[in-house]
């Protein structure tokens, strides 16, 4: 599975910069009923949330502000989401609203429908030559989404993933 999904972030296969390639956590769980699973996804999505900003501001008081990880762990115990907005704010001129929702929301993969442009060589029997032709298939393929997928809006742009027949 790791390979599969790294692949499929990771275009060239190994993302720049790092010492190793990045691993997914994917499960494979069957809910009851679509709102049980958009339930789920709702809560994981506030999660990734709520990881990013903590992270965001831990290491912005360590590397900007020069803590050690303890004191910055230590000054943000107890904080709330509005309490570390304001840290992030007033001490690193950070606004948490303005940093790109691959972060702030997370990365959802879902199954799309995409055209694929190939170029295809025709020959008939009687010719020497081919013509070159450009052929369009349409594939199914992951695809990434940095995107709000609490609200109604995802899923009414997205109806097919909570069909039947899907």
């Amino acid at each position: 599975m790791d390979r599969v999904m790294s692949t499929a972030l990771c275009s060239s296969g190994k993302a720049t910069g790092l010492k190793e390639e990045p691993g997914f956590d994917g499960r494979v769980v069957v809910y009851p009923n679509n709102q049980t699973l958009k339930d789920y996804l709702s809560w994981r999505q506030a999660d990734c949330h709520i990881n990013n900003l903590y992270n965001t501001v831990f290491w912005a008081l360590v590397q900007q502000s020069g803590l050690t990880p303890v004191q910055a762990q230590g000054r943000l115990q107890g904080t709330l989401a509005a309490d570390k907005n304001e840290i992030l704010f007033s001490e690193f001129n950070i606004n948490y609203n303005n940093e790109p929702l691959m972060y702030r929301k997370g990365t959802v993969l879902i199954w799309q429908k995409v055209d694929e442009v190939t170029t295809k060589e025709v020959k008939l029997p009687a010719e020497m030559e081919g013509k070159k032709m450009a052929v369009t298939r349409t594939r199914t393929k992951p695809v990434p989404l940095h995107c709000d997928i609490i609200g109604d809006a995802f899923w009414k742009d997205h109806p097919e993933i909570l069909d039947e027949d899907s």
